[in-house]
């Protein structure tokens, strides 16, 4: 008995010893960020309204793919899904997490429907969704919904209660956007198509298993569904459905679904997204930390890849700015978020999947130049220079740099729609604020201050690329105007101040108070007045010593948030701002008066705290914004992070984990922690210590090992 126990011991211990390493995707929660946060310790103010959550949809993708499967709970929101509602209205099929797509809604139903009346129930513990596969059950009817994808396809399989008619409830008249048209018709025994025009003309053409019976049209005033009726050809079997889309024309959306496709199986293409995604997500491998930390970990590096989108097919041909049907030879994506993503989930974008940032690069540059000769811009600021340049600067080729750097300098030096009141930037080294006498949150006018100081960075951007090219005039024109942060500087309150067009300091003047619009974007002045990464010497130099402005970075973290509530502004640490992007490299501040501790200290409260938040720990600090709060958390994770993303080099921070493994360029570079303190006391890199607390692109692409020892 006794030498029998001894072998089941050392059997035990060998089976163990052999336990497969589960798949990175087991790690990923799509349903992370889906939640919305309703405590007033959490969110800093006492809400009266449903605060903006992460906006982003559980549903099922590959990585920059065309389509996004997804569900619909509440169309207008920000991705169409909030976790504590209760129905679905549909499963569309573009999503972004930003109030817009959400195009061609599908639901299978069983039963009678009318236009005003077919959403279903669900719950929560009827619920499954992993990288590139959604399932749920549709309680209403009884039906279990699954759906996975490829790049410009998805594919649904419907398990229909036995007996019941198969029927596939089409609602072309929504979307998240408002909807300018759309037609539908069948194609033959088993296929149909149509498009959607909404934002954009979207096409699609499905096929399924079973053969279409009829398409009826049931109308309310403007709503309008569209039921396809089919014949149970294999009864009892669930209903598959494969489509097909395309911005171009359904022909195209056709062959989509035939290359992508073809006759392959529902389980062949989700098994197809499990490897695509695990290859993705295997890029960058971690050791220790814990099972919390590795799954918010992964969780977030997925959320990092699903935008820009794909947006051109497979034979290359995509609709243009010009809307002119082209094919330059390069696969055409959507403009990124640049002025949410470009701090940090393009650097990732470009690290990782350098093959798409330079398609990206390019379609932004085939934009330009048909847009009127202008680099395109998202929301606020000129930060596709900060994109280019510093992809550029780390060394990724692919792309005509000279096109992109001329549309980049007409930006910097001609007015419009990219860089508006850029003549009075210029002439007078300032953007100034008009004088309203009682402005409110939802005030819109300049946001002169924000304006101003990114302007200057942006100017930074291109400042490096024309140095990189050897335009000694546009350089020597651009670098006196990265210094226009200073112009304004209030030294009796010192901080950043609108000014009025003759200099004056706009009167009102309260620094906790937040504007959408006015002097500041989404921020108050706290939020605002730090942002110099490009010469964060200088902006304390405006203090008169590193003590001072060390005592006034201590405010910003210290004095209470004052009970505010305004979309896109949430969670606090004093009056920083996780919830929202301004700030989101103010932390790092304190490294350069010497104080690395209290970084760390901020980010650590920031990683173990902001993410995976709320009841069900699904919420996030604030918007995703297309990555962008993911990818934060992804490099501050792993210890080092872009402070200044137009440059190529990273601050070095201490990780969570203990040993990071990252791919880049065909080689890998390790990360390495020594103790478990949270002070740096020493930084290597390949044996050999750094200067300071930054590390270059140029090192890692060594393959080395960067060893981050701690106390």
């Amino acid at each position: 008995m006794k030498q029998l126990a001894t072998i089941s011991v050392i059997l035990w211990g060998l089976a163990v010893g052999c336990t497969p390493t589960p798949p990175l995707t087991d790690y990923v929660n799509p349903l992370l960020g889906t939640a919305t946060l309703w405590d007033s310790v959490d969110l800093g103010y006492t809400p009266t309204r449903r605060t903006w959550g992460a906006e982003v949809f559980p549903g099922a993708a590959l990585p920059n793919g065309m389509v996004q499967v997804s569900p619909v709970t509440l169309f207008h929101s920000g991705s169409g899904y909030q976790y504590e509602d209760t129905v679905i209205y549909a499963f569309t099929h573009t999503n972004k997490g930003h109030w817009n797509l959400c195009h061609v809604p599908l639901l299978p139903v069983v039963g009678p429907v009318t236009p005003a009346d077919y959403a279903s129930a669900f719950s929560h513990d009827r619920e499954a969704a992993r990288p590139g596969y959604y399932r749920v059950s549709l309680d209403r009817y009884g039906i279990d919904a699954e759906m996975t994808a490829t790049l410009r396809c998805a594919c649904h399989r419907y398990t229909f209660p036995d007996g019941a008619a198969k029927t596939l409830l089409v609602d072309l008249s929504v979307a998240n956007e408002r909807v300018r048209g759309w037609s539908i018709d069948r194609d033959g025994d088993f296929a149909f198509g149509g498009y959607q025009h909404a934002g954009e003309k979207i096409y699609f053409y499905a096929v399924a298993n079973d053969p279409v019976r009829a398409l009826d049209s049931l109308r309310d005033g403007r709503h309008a569904i569209t039921l396809v009726r089919f014949d149970d050809g294999d009864a009892g079997a669930p209903l598959e459905l494969k489509i097909g889309f395309s911005f171009v024309s359904i022909d195209n959306a056709k062959a989509n679904l035939m290359a992508e496709v073809g006759t392959e199986s529902f389980d062949d293409i989700c098994r197809k997204a499990d490897d695509t995604w695990e290859t993705l997500l295997s890029k960058i491998r971690v050791e220790g930390g814990s099972d919390r930390q590795r799954r918010l970990f992964y969780s977030s590096l997925y959320r990092a890849f699903l935008w820009p989108a794909l947006r051109s097919d497979v034979g290359g041909e995509f609709t243009d700015a010009a809307g002119h049907v082209v094919n330059p030879g390069f696969r055409y994506y959507t403009d990124p978020s640049f002025w949410d993503d470009y701090r940090n989930k393009l650097v990732l974008l470009s690290m990782l999947a350098p093959d798409v940032a330079v398609d990206v690069i390019r379609s932004i540059t085939d934009k330009g130049e048909k847009r009127g000769g202008f680099m395109p811009t998202f929301f606020h600021g000129d930060h596709a220079s900060v994109f280019v340049a510093g992809v550029y600067l780390r060394g990724l080729r692919g792309f005509d740099v000279e096109r992109a750097y001329r549309l980049m300098l007409r930006n910097a030096t001609i007015e419009s729609r990219s860089r508006p009141h850029l003549n009075e930037y210029i002439e007078k080294g300032y953007i100034s604020e008009p004088d309203l006498e009682h402005p409110v949150l939802e005030t819109v006018a300049h946001a002169a201050v924000t304006k101003t100081l990114e302007y200057a960075y942006d100017d930074y951007a291109v400042a490096l690329l024309a140095k990189a090219l050897n335009d000694t005039a546009a350089y020597r024109m651009l670098i006196p105007r990265t210094a226009n942060y200073r112009n304004l500087f209030d030294t009796a309150t010192g901080l950043m101040r609108g000014r009025l067009a003759d200099g004056r300091w706009i009167p009102a003047f309260d620094p906790c108070f937040p504007y959408y619009e006015y002097m500041y974007r989404e921020a108050n002045a706290w939020q605002s007045s730090f942002f110099a990464p490009h010469d964060v010497a200088g902006l304390i130099s405006l203090y008169g010593s590193a003590a001072a402005f060390e005592q006034k970075l201590d405010s910003l973290f210290t004095i209470p948030w004052q009970g505010y509530e305004a979309h896109n502004l949430s969670c606090f640490i004093g009056q920083y701002c996780h919830g929202n992007q301004p700030d989101h490299n103010f932390p790092y501040l304190y490294y350069f008066v010497g104080k690395q501790e209290k970084t760390q200290a901020l980010l650590d409260t920031l990683l173990n705290h902001f993410y995976g938040m709320g009841e069900h720990g699904l919420a996030l600090a604030g918007m995703d914004d297309a990555g962008e709060m993911s990818s934060w958390y992804v490099f501050n994770a792993i210890g080092f992070y872009p402070f200044s993303p137009a440059d190529d080099r990273y601050v070095v921070t201490v990780p969570l984990f203990d040993r990071v493994s990252f791919a880049l360029d065909g080689v890998r570079f390790t990360v390495r922690r020594r103790n478990t303190g949270r002070k740096i006391r020493t930084i290597t890199y390949n044996g050999q210590p750094l200067e300071g607390y930054f590390v270059s692109h140029g090192q890692l692409q060594e393959g080395k090992t960067l060893e981050i020892t701690v106390e």
